[in-house]
């Protein structure tokens, strides 16, 4: 039996992509740049400096900003990002997660938030969740964010458990790939042209059981 479950946030428990992608895009917008929905699915699950390296990069402007101007830009972006997501409230978690979370708590199943996002703790006081997380890693103390392993490793090691020992939920593909590269079992959340044909997918939170989980555990 698996002993842990490293959760992803943004569009695993709930949905604050859409906040991300309004928040990038009018930053993008300040300095120039335009930005899609298209192009948006490029920075999900990775981290702010990484997202904002790519826009830079997207918009040929990769060399016009110093550390400490990027930092600025950075600092920007989230602070309408928080503006944005104040509201959120339990009823902005996603269908099944809170069920799920209650069985794991039963089974004595360990919980650990791998999250790139900064504001993990924040969003999961304002659902109402923190009390059913034995972790949250921080993403401030890795070295790489995702696709890079150190964020589930972490979560892991937040957890004192092996990532051998534990079953990773993303709806990313850089997710994915940390998911794999750091030895836990991968769940996606999405379809396989997204995702991937060589793993465990369910089609939307709502097929996110503990039986589900336990079957995947059991198969691989």
């Amino acid at each position: 039996m698996f002993k842990g479950v490293l959760f992803d946030l943004d569009g695993v428990i709930t949905d604050t992509a859409e906040y991300h992608y309004q928040a990038w895009k009018a930053l993008a917008a300040d300095i120039g740049i335009t930005i899609d929905r298209a192009f948006n699915e490029q920075l999900k699950g990775v981290s702010r400096d990484d997202s904002l390296e790519r826009i830079l990069v997207h918009g040929g402007r990769a060399d016009d900003f110093s550390a400490a101007e990027r930092s600025e830009l950075a600092t920007k972006k989230n602070d309408h990002y928080l503006q944005l997501i104040a509201n959120v409230s339990p009823q902005d978690v996603y269908p099944g997660i809170l069920d799920l979370l209650k069985a794991l708590k039963t089974h004595d199943i360990r919980i650990s938030l791998a999250s790139a996002s900064k504001n993990g703790p924040f969003l999961l006081k304002q659902m109402a969740l923190t009390s059913y997380f034995d972790a949250i890693a921080d993403p401030a103390k890795v070295a790489h964010g995702k696709p890079a392993p150190d964020i589930y490793q972490l979560a892991a090691q937040e957890v004192a458990l092996a990532p051998a020992e534990c079953i990773g939920i993303e709806d990313a593909i850089a997710g994915i790939e940390a998911i794999k590269a750091s030895g836990a079992l991968p769940v996606g959340v999405g379809s396989p042209v997204d995702l991937g044909t060589d793993i465990a997918l369910v089609p939307d939170t709502k097929s996110l059981t503990f039986a589900f989980l336990e079957q995947v555990w059991q198969n691989h």
